[in-house]
């Protein structure tokens, strides 16, 4: 009996998997290394470290679809974290991981392609040190890499590791991943056929994140902060008061905020204090001046959303750029829709308020970006779509034409006149000259959003829809200037960029623009009558007055001096229907979203004293100022 037991025993020791022994003689119910079973999934994944040509080597997740034979690969390029971006669902269905920032399921997992996302250099799994927008190899970059070699290296090695592509590879992305879809287009490797930049980066001083026409955007602190801190962003924007408006105001300058907290560590920060105006470090980066002296050789969809509240202006400054090389032209498309940042990849049916009647953002994914893509991945006899595919609002309707209109004013503009009583009128012979005042305070600035306004990185904040926001609080405030056309009896269409001619006084030495352009609803809309007296934005900027004459080098406004200033508003495709009105909105700020003028001239506003922060009163000119209108 006692041998039988102890041979059981033994039997039943043998049959058992082997696990080390700890003291104690409990096995460890955790493997070493546990193998999940992916017998039930569509897709493999793999997860590589892809070495660069200096020996860094970048996170990369590939995702092959099962059963994928001379398929097309579709790369993107991120610091927002490739593991996440291919997991968003404890799924095994390659449509499923893929719901989220960047993927498009019905475009990629639906067309069959493979998909591979890769950290940049020094963002989350990836090797290497991070910069911000990091320079093309030059005289601000000196290395041996950037990120069009990073990509080169990148394609060369997928080409002869994944079995099963087809040797092509397109690549785009959104925001920052738009900004490395256009840097993958210097030096192009052979199998890179298609580019599709969506809502990219191009030129950070000029009107995308960092600063508009000079004036600083100080809602983009916290994405400085949280990007750059450290490289998997586990450092976070910090606050004690809700209202950001307070925050700002109580804080003074964006630099003094940025150093209250700890931001001079962050390299990025170090170098838009150092560089206010537009110099050659910021001129020298911009990829609207860099592509065109590089040429693109390489099919490229631009794509731009209208109420971009990130990046409206980079895709058309190098749709503009690009257009003026005629070698460009036969490489070169533009789609541009009723988005905000990125809305192109979601369900786009409505825009802020604004009821668009149909999923935009579908019909740009099966109509435009599908058959762009099939065209040069898959099978060249897929019609292309047109050069320029648009979105007109107001009448809700699609339109293509050859080539966006001219960046400048000929016969064909119409001139919208700023007129007495605070009007608009169509008819120069019929403006008088009349001074139209307010008081422009730093100490109560014009919020760019009803208080109180929410941090962006709030799930409730109005952030991604501030463009699209009803303007009647801002008409409503005597420091901000209205003037409206009587209701129109026919409609008015717009296209491309609307041209500001501003004639204004101001009794301070420095002092800050804001122009609007904007549809003004009927009192009552019986369709949807939340949407009665709506004042919706269709296209508006600021510029800073000490850059009136030169980007690159300020100087003071002379007080009580008229002086003119011009601006190109970001583009627009909009109809103002019979019933509604035209209205022009100036002011002298936009708060917190851009940081406040002192009004008084310092040479960096980044370390203005409170002292210097004074009131100044603003004289527009109706005779000498007017919007012109394509």
């Amino acid at each position: 009996m006692k041998k039988s037991s102890l041979l059981m025993a033994c039997l039943l020791t043998t049959s058992l998997p082997a696990f080390a022994q700890p003291s104690g003689g409990i096995s460890p119910d955790m493997p070493d290394h546990f193998t999940v079973n992916t017998q039930d999934f569509d897709f493999i994944r793999k997860e590589i470290m892809i070495p660069m040509r200096d020996g860094v080597k970048l996170h990369t997740v590939i995702l092959v679809p099962k059963n994928a034979h001379n398929a097309p690969i579709l790369l993107t390029r991120t610091p927002y974290n490739a593991d996440h971006m291919t997991s968003q669902a404890d799924s095994g269905t390659m449509a499923s991981v893929l719901q989220g920032y960047d993927n498009m399921p019905d475009v990629i997992a639906d067309g069959g392609y493979i998909r591979v996302v890769q950290d940049v250099r020094g963002k989350y799994g990836s090797e290497g040190h991070y910069i911000m927008n990091r320079p093309m190899r030059g005289p601000l970059n000196t290395t041996e890499v950037d990120h069009s070699t990073d990509t080169w290296d990148t394609i060369e090695w997928l080409v002869h590791n994944v079995p099963e592509s087809n040797g092509k590879v397109g690549i785009l992305g959104v925001s920052y991943d738009g900004y490395t879809a256009i840097t993958a287009l210097f030096h192009p490797h052979p199998a890179l056929k298609v580019s599709v930049p969506m809502n990219p980066m191009v030129d950070g001083w000029m009107g995308d994140d960092w600063f508009h026409n000079g004036a600083f955007r100080e809602e983009m602190l916290s994405y400085i902060y949280n990007q750059e801190a450290t490289p998997k962003n586990t450092v976070k924007w910090w606050s004690n008061q809700y209202d950001n408006y307070q925050l700002f105001l109580n804080g003074v300058s964006a630099g003094a905020i940025g150093k209250a907290h700890g931001m001079e560590q962050i390299g990025f920060f170090r170098q838009i204090l150092a560089h206010p105006a537009y110099d050659s470090w910021w001129q020298s980066q911009a990829l609207d001046h860099l592509l065109p002296k590089e040429g693109l050789t390489v099919p490229t969809l631009l794509v731009h959303s209208l109420w971009d509240q990130e990046d409206n202006y980079g895709a058309i400054a190098l749709y503009y750029a690009l257009q003026k090389t005629p070698s460009a032209k036969s490489d070169l498309w533009l789609a541009m829709g009723p988005w905000n940042h990125g809305r192109e990849i979601k369900d786009a049916s409505m825009l802020g308020a604004i009821d668009l009647h149909s999923d935009t953002g579908l019909y740009f994914r099966k109509k435009i970006l599908e058959p762009f893509l099939a065209h040069y991945l898959k099978d060249s006899t897929v019609p292309l779509p047109a050069r320029v595919t648009t979105f007109r609002t107001g009448i809700n309707e699609w339109e293509t034409m050859p080539a966006l209109p001219s960046q400048d004013c000929n016969s064909t503009c119409t001139t919208l006149h700023l007129a007495p009583q605070h009007g608009l009128t169509f008819d120069a012979t019929t403006q008088k000259g009349e001074t139209v005042q307010y008081v422009s305070d730093p100490e109560h600035p014009v919020p760019y959003v009803q208080r109180p306004v929410l941090s962006k990185n709030l799930p409730n904040s109005e952030w991604q829809w501030w463009l699209t926001t009803d303007q009647r609080n801002a008409t409503s405030r005597p420091d901000v200037a209205s003037f409206t056309s009587p209701v129109l009896t026919k409609a008015v269409s717009i296209s491309g960029q609307p041209l500001v001619h501003l004639t204004a006084t101001t009794t301070g030495t420095d002092g800050d623009f804001v122009v609007k352009l904007i549809d003004v609803y009927p009192d009552e809309v019986p369709a949807q009558r939340e949407m009665g007296g709506y004042q919706f934005m269709i296209s508006a900027d600021i510029l800073r007055g000490r850059y009136r004459n030169s980007f690159e080098h300020p100087e003071p406004i002379p007080a009580n001096v008229p002086q003119v200033y011009h601006m190109k508003l970001p583009v627009a495709a909009h109809t103002f229907l019979p019933g509604h009105r035209i209205m022009v909105q100036i002011q002298s700020s936009w708060f917190p979203l851009y940081d406040r003028n002192p009004q008084t001239y310092v040479d960096n506003i980044f370390n203005a004293a409170p002292d210097s922060y004074k009131p100044a009163t603003i004289s527009i000119d109706t005779a000498g100022s007017w919007v012109q209108v394509h």
